[in-house]
């Protein structure tokens, strides 16, 4: 059998020059990356609903283009190796070293591939740099690693599968010595060709002849996108992660002549309120993980004939006697996205603040405005101190102090991956806040909701399984919640003290085809709770993350000038907006609508209220709403992005001119 097979491919041996080899290699490396790509659609392919032949095809051949770009960049040194126009490149060690860089690279290359088909539920974009760096001060990364690969033990066998297929049919390829015998021949035709080959791998990264100026880079992938979803699927990983390595995400953009004038349309300057004396009442923020509304009942009373009862009973209840509202939206996808969002009124457009270029920028935080009013401030977070960079931007945002698992001190109440249990560490936080001075400020974070969706033993039964693993750890964490709020109630700071509740970010976990969407993948809840108020379940408003910083400071009657991207959605008489950002595309939400804008023209407008799954693109019948929209939110990029340029995220000094938002 073994002779048979090796009689068989001996048949299929490519013998052919040197150039002829890096031909074949390069198809070779071209084909795989088709693979994966078709890999990765079929893996997620609930999230490219309605996918037609001729579309998956235009997403095909605008693949190749990228996948080409990305091959020459990660084999330079293997090209550049064999087209020395040397005869040592024939020499047996040389073609053996050549041929383990090759496969080495390729096998990472493919590595990332595969493993970003498996990651892309979480973030709904190609893993780039800024996500790598996500998990950099992570001290169980190896613990994170490892359950990585228990979980998804089935990727690591299609990369051995994918990795062996390049293995076998690389050594098909066969690379010979010199085919012109003349020295002088020889050296004038390898030294030619060198030149040539160079040229043409140049063009190949840049991607393309005609790319004169600048080098493709992400935004390029829209042009073979019917939708920006299709973005993801033209981009390779590999690509997207040297495109991001080096370039700057947000540069100043002059969408109007002067940032005075894009400040008349918007302004992040708020005023502060001259109305009553300030309120010194103790604040409460608490910031759930992957918390989506899908997962609440109060939020879904139309879904399954009326019949969904969701996973969240105690905070269903909360929300009746609060102030909330049915379409509210987190800013950002990722953990990092939510924590200046929420503090700062901050959003992240591509980059997460905290790991662009300008997170050394000053800026307002509730905890360094409500300081100068003589609050405490502490920030709770029951994961390893130092994990996901949480401990350093509360720090940068001015917080006395920090109770990370370091502080909780007590091993026996670690999940082994994440951090302290929920139920425990909200326990801790209530206990730890009847010790400080009042006024306070505090902010927590839970971790449970995390995958892999474990429970503590004692509560492994308790709760409803559902079709999706993590129902049972929202519904855990729902439980936390409610004996805090037990605990809390009967501790002399309560009744004093204004609740926020809301999520990071929506849940990589979709169920309902509602929240399958571009508006459906950031909604979550935001609401208000102060005991003994009038408030009562939910209005129809819009609202986003970086709202809840300037409506506390309202309830508080702050009343000093301050810089937010956000509105007081209690006393504002601006217009209600939300923005986020997807796709390398940018989506505003006012009315009934949301515009998609990619920064040079509207992709779409849509009726997210009556046209759930956004099937009818409006821009053709309601022109003159998708143009005021887009004003709205050129004025919104440019404050935002040329502000951060120039370190202007605080008032320094006396009240910049323009309105309040």
């Amino acid at each position: 059998m073994r002779e048979l097979f090796r009689r068989l491919t001996d048949g299929f041996r490519w013998s052919g020059n040197v150039y002829v080899a890096i031909s074949l290699s390069l198809l070779l490396m071209m084909a795989l990356y088709m693979f994966c790509r078709i890999g990765f659609y079929y893996y997620n392919v609930e999230f490219f609903p309605n996918m037609t032949l001729s579309r998956f095809g235009k997403i095909m051949v605008g693949g190749l283009r990228f996948d080409l770009s990305a091959i020459l960049y990660l084999n330079s040194l293997f090209l550049l190796l064999l087209i020395l126009p040397f005869t040592f490149r024939f020499h047996p060690w040389y073609i053996r070293v050549v041929r383990f860089l090759f496969m080495g690279i390729n096998a990472v290359g493919i590595a990332l591939n595969v493993a970003d088909s498996m990651y892309y539920p979480y973030t709904l974009r190609r893993t780039t740099l800024v996500v790598i760096r996500q998990f950099e001060n992570e001290k169980n990364l190896g613990g994170l690693a490892f359950q990585f690969f228990l979980d998804y033990w089935y990727a690591w066998l299609i990369w051995i599968v994918l990795v062996y297929v390049l293995y076998w049919v690389f050594s098909l390829i066969k690379i010979e010595g010199p085919q012109i015998r003349n020295k002088t021949t020889y050296y004038t035709a390898s030294s030619i060709a060198m030149v040539l080959i160079a040229g043409l791998v140049v063009a190949g990264m840049r991607g393309g002849f005609g790319e004169s100026t600048r080098p493709i880079t992400l935004s390029n992938a829209a042009q073979y996108a019917t939708t920006p979803k299709d973005i993801n699927l033209v981009l390779n990983t590999p690509f997207a992660l040297m495109r991001t390595a080096k370039t700057p995400v947000i540069e100043k953009v002059h969408y109007f002549a002067s940032d005075e004038e894009a400040e008349k349309i918007f302004s992040p300057v708020h005023r502060g309120d001259s109305m009553g004396d300030f309120q010194p009442l103790n604040v409460v923020v608490i910031i759930l993980e992957s918390f989506s509304k899908e997962f609440f009942g109060v939020y879904n009373r139309d879904e399954e004939q009326g019949n969904y009862r969701g996973f969240t009973p105690f905070l269903d209840s909360l929300i009746g006697h609060s102030r909330a509202y049915q379409y509210s939206f987190a800013n950002g996808r990722k953990s990092i996205d939510a924590m200046p969002s929420v503090i700062c009124s901050i959003p992240s457009i591509e980059v997460p603040f905290v790991l662009s270029h300008y997170s050394g920028n000053q800026v307002n935080s509730l905890s360094s405005l409500l300081k100068d009013k003589g609050y405490y401030t502490a920030f709770f977070h029951g994961a390893p101190n130092g994990s996901m960079g949480f401990q350093a931007f509360a720090n940068s945002c001015a917080f006395d102090q920090y109770f990370g698992k370091d502080e909780y001190n007590n091993d026996a109440d670690y999940d082994g991956i994440w951090g302290i249990w929920d139920h425990q560490f909200l326990q801790y936080y209530a206990k730890q806040m009847n010790n400080f001075k009042q006024p306070f400020y505090t902010n927590f974070f839970s971790v449970s909701s995390h995958h892999p969706y474990a429970l503590p033993d004692e509560f492994k039964g308790k709760f409803k399984e559902g079709t999706l693993p993590i129902y049972r750890t929202i519904e855990y964490t729902d439980y936390s919640l409610k004996k805090f709020f037990e605990i809390a109630a009967k501790m002399p700071w309560f009744s004093n003290t204004l609740f926020v509740i809301t999520a990071d970010h929506a849940s990589a976990q979709i169920q309902l085809p509602d929240y399958n969407t571009a508006w459906g993948y950031f909604s979550i809840p935001i609401f208000f709770y102060k005991p003994g108020t009038e408030w009562r379940g939910m209005t129809p408003e819009i609202v986003q993350q970086i709202d809840i910083m300037p409506t506390i400071l309202g309830q508080l009657h702050y009343d000093k000038p301050f810089i937010a991207f956000g509105r007081d959605i209690f006393r504002d008489h601006t217009r209600p907006f939300a923005f986020n950002y997807l796709d390398n595309t940018y989506q505003a939400f006012r009315g009934n609508y949301i515009l998609e804008f990619d920064g040079t023209k509207s992709l779409g407008l849509y009726d997210f209220r009556n046209d759930r799954l956004l099937q009818t693109n409006l821009i053709p019948q309601l022109p003159d709403t998708a143009r005021a929209m887009e004003e709205h939110l050129k004025a919104f990029i440019q404050q935002y992005n040329n502000r951060m340029v120039d370190d202007n995220l605080t008032l320094k000094g006396s009240l910049l001119p323009g309105k309040s938002n």
